[in-house]
């Protein structure tokens, strides 16, 4: 058991070391931090945002990236906003008050994780032309200008 806890800290400690080694952050911030768990310990990279699970591999310690997917979670934030303005709306329609510091917001629309894009209009495009072209003629002046003062200074 203190075999265990000496190895773990001596791993830390070496992770530790070769983070610092590595990019050294300003004094008194280190990159990673270390949280013990059952399997080893959770690096969080305070830089990246990063998780990753260091442990005893079959090659010895190692960290591990931590598997991530966003859309689950956004999935799950969106469901949790739907079903609370759900139930802020049933205590809105039996005539009872919201708690504190609360308002009453309509539900976010479940577009079934489909991206709504808008696509160009012809004024659209016209404008972007428009642009382009008062872009072009302020390049063209610049440049005029520029050759016209080499020109004149030699």
């Amino acid at each position: 058991m203190i075999g265990k806890v000496v190895a773990g800290f001596l791993a830390a400690f070496v992770l530790t070391a070769s983070a610092a080694a590595d990019d050294a952050p300003p004094l008194g911030e280190p990159r990673y931090s270390f949280h013990q768990v059952p399997d080893g310990f959770l690096r969080l990279d305070s830089e990246t945002g990063e998780v990753a699970l260091c442990g005893m591999q079959p090659v010895g310690w190692a960290c591990l990236a931590a598997p991530e997917d966003r859309t689950v979670l956004e999935n799950e934030i969106a469901r949790l906003q739907r079903e609370n303005a759900a139930l802020k709306q049933d205590l809105l329609s039996r005539g009872l008050p919201l708690p504190p510091g609360t308002t009453a917001e309509l539900p976010p629309p479940d577009n079934g994780n489909y991206l709504t894009l808008r696509l160009p209009d012809s004024a659209d495009i016209d404008r972007m032309v428009a642009l382009a072209g008062s872009v072009w003629q302020r390049l063209i002046r610049a440049v005029s200008d520029m050759s016209n003062r080499v020109l004149h200074k030699g």
